[in-house]
């Protein structure tokens, strides 16, 4: 490999480690102002577009840069466990903690779509990407993606179905849950020994397109785009909550409304 090549290489790499850290962040239950929101999505935004730009026209055809892009920062999404979840919500526990995930995924994912709706100077990807989608929708689609993949890994968390595995494979499941919409059942060894291979791939990059296609309607002047961008993203969390809720309780029947006991030393 040339010096060349590799000092581009190096320079990829450091381009994907600051947006899966910068989506990281957006997708964590930090508390942050609109304006901070709105700093760290511009970052994301122009990040984006030097990605796009070294993917080239063939990469981003069909979607697969921005699959791509979402399978490497699904690792990075900060998923609590159940102990910690808890710490976070008062002692909450069952439905009651299920609920207040649901609320706050709603809430931030919901923050996302109004900033990212209201484009007041749109900046497009380029080479082009889905015919010049503005690359402010695409940061805010990842950023919702994994706000609701982080959603769903913590409900599986509060109804007690222990996914197996670790890393890159345990993270690829919860992914392939939230593109077909669906909780993981655990009586479905099959399932859960099966990583992002080829048909899960193209149904996550169905799923983020349609995504993104979606987001593009909320475009609009100033704050007409960033109510559309709020209340579409609102609807659609919320939506895919009660979908995942119904699989798990169907799965496993409902959260213990009691603490768990833990055993006696």
């Amino acid at each position: 490999m040339s010096g060349e090549a590799e000092r581009q290489d190096g320079q990829g790499a450091e381009l994907d480690a600051e947006i899966g850290e910068l989506i990281g962040r957006l997708s964590s239950d930090e508390e942050m102002d609109r304006e901070t929101r709105g700093r760290l999505l511009g970052r994301l935004t122009r990040l984006l577009s030097n990605s796009a730009r070294r993917a080239g026209v063939k990469g981003l055809a069909g979607g697969r840069w921005l699959s791509d892009v979402f399978a490497y920062v699904a690792p990075r999404i900060p998923v609590r466990d159940l102990g910690t979840l808890r710490d976070h919500h008062y002692g909450h526990f069952g439905e009651l903690l299920a609920d207040d995930l649901v609320r706050g995924a709603v809430r931030g994912t919901t923050a996302v779509g109004a900033a990212g709706g209201a484009l007041a100077a749109v900046q497009f990807v380029a080479p082009p990407l889905l015919l010049s989608v503005p690359a402010q929708l695409v940061a805010e689609t990842l950023v919702v993606a994994a706000i609701e993949v982080k959603l769903i890994a913590e409900l599986h968390e509060v109804y007690g179905v222990l996914v197996p595995g670790t890393g890159t494979a345990r993270d690829g499941l919860f992914v392939m849950s939230w593109a077909g919409q669906r909780g993981l059942d655990p009586m479905a060894g099959g399932t859960l020994t099966v990583a992002l291979g080829t048909a899960a791939k193209q149904a996550l990059r169905k799923r983020l397109l349609r995504m993104l296609g979606r987001h593009l309607t909320t475009l609009g002047p100033f704050l007409t785009g960033a109510v559309a961008g709020g209340a579409l993203n609102r609807a659609l969390t919320k939506r895919l909550s009660e979908k995942i809720r119904a699989d798990l309780r169907r799965h496993v029947g409902r959260p213990s409304d009691h603490p768990r006991i833990e055993p006696a030393e």
